[in-house]
């Protein structure tokens, strides 16, 4: 295969339909329009039998989206696997322990769907950490979640835009921690899995940029020693092996080459480090208004026993229920979810 580079990759194969288990995430956010949306910006190929959808989460919040967006319900766009009752409250826009417990119920129910063999992979809609807390979930959010549902403790998170691929060594952690989880144990497993998600992507020879942990990668040890000490070593390991891996190079010019074409993919040390770059890129505002007009960009989790993509975004409880919630950052992710699946479909 060639390296590519499209604004959403390839979709998997039509003789092969992609089964996906699609969460709601919580239903007092946007996660119900932006599915029934995205179904039917999505048409095509589900009438085609390319894809099929199971959304798993409430099917009453799912219904009352519909009629808001003035949709006619079409069960040929997707089945509805209802994870309820729960007996606590939700209203639209708020915050609550029912939203929690309703977003936690459907991921767990998804991750079961794929281990019986009756989905391919997981789409995730929004959740609130919050209200997955006040339903007494201590999760950080679906990373956390689907590495304890699956057994799983070392996943790493991917997000993807365009040409922006980046994926984090730590993510929701205190940024004092951060130095002491950037092991060579830990480095190795996040090149491992971006390589592998980079090879399933269509990219045969993946050209690897890593950020540095110190602003200038430490200035030779004046700014601080894991640069030289830590990473770069790992990295010098990689590129004995041929693989194509640079770095340590400092945050603040790394994604302009990656966004420049000079690599297919950024490793950064923390989360803000990369989820800044991609988020300012895949967020679109009007001038005019100062609003958001469209959210881009996917998140992938790597390294589980199951494939799971998402939408980069939150459950943007301030515009739920007003049908101003774009379903791009969806359809990019099912895409992305495709495209993974018919790569390792190909490598197996």
């Amino acid at each position: 295969m060639t390296p590519r580079t499209p604004d959403r990759p390839d979709a998997a194969s039509p003789s092969r339909p992609t089964r996906l288990a699609l969460t709601m995430g919580d239903p007092a956010g946007i996660g119900p329009e932006i599915i029934a949306r995205a179904a039917r910006q999505l048409r095509p190929a589900l009438q085609a039998g390319e894809l099929a959808l199971t959304v798993c989460g409430c099917a009453e919040a799912l219904r009352q989206a519909e009629r808001q967006l003035g949709l006619e319900a079409d069960d040929t766009l997707y089945a509805i696997d209802d994870v309820g009752p729960v007996d606590l409250p939700w209203r639209t826009g708020e915050v609550a322990a029912a939203g929690g417990e309703w977003a936690y119920r459907a991921v767990a129910r998804a991750v079961e769907r794929v281990q019986a063999g009756q989905a391919d992979a997981i789409v995730t809609a929004p959740l609130s950490k919050e209200a997955l807390h006040l339903a007494g979930h201590a999760f950080e959010g679906h990373t956390e979640l689907l590495a304890h549902l699956t057994g799983q403790r070392d996943a790493v998170m991917m997000l993807a835009h365009e040409n922006l691929r980046v994926s984090h060594v730590t993510t929701h952690c205190a940024l004092s921690s951060v130095p002491g989880r950037v092991t060579p144990t830990r480095l190795r497993r996040v090149f491992d899995v971006t390589l592998e998600a980079l090879h399933a992507l269509g990219i045969a020879s993946p050209r690897v940029a890593v950020c540095g942990l110190n602003p200038h990668a430490g200035e030779n040890g004046v700014l601080g020693r894991e640069d030289d000490e830590v990473i770069a070593p790992i990295i010098r390991e990689y590129q004995a092996r041929g693989v194509d891996m640079s770095g340590p190079w400092p945050g603040d010019t790394v994604f302009i080459k990656l966004r420049a074409g000079q690599f297919d993919a950024v490793v950064a040390m923390f989360h803000d480090q990369g989820h800044i770059p991609v988020k300012l890129l895949g967020f679109s505002v009007d001038p005019q208004t100062g609003k958001w007009q469209a959210i881009s960009g996917v998140n992938i989790t790597l390294g589980l026993p199951i494939l799971r993509t998402s939408v980069d975004h939150g459950t943007a409880f301030d515009i739920a229920g007003k049908g101003l919630a774009s379903a791009d950052s969806l359809v990019d992710a099912i895409e992305y979810a495709r495209t993974l699946i018919a790569g390792r479909r190909s490598a197996a």
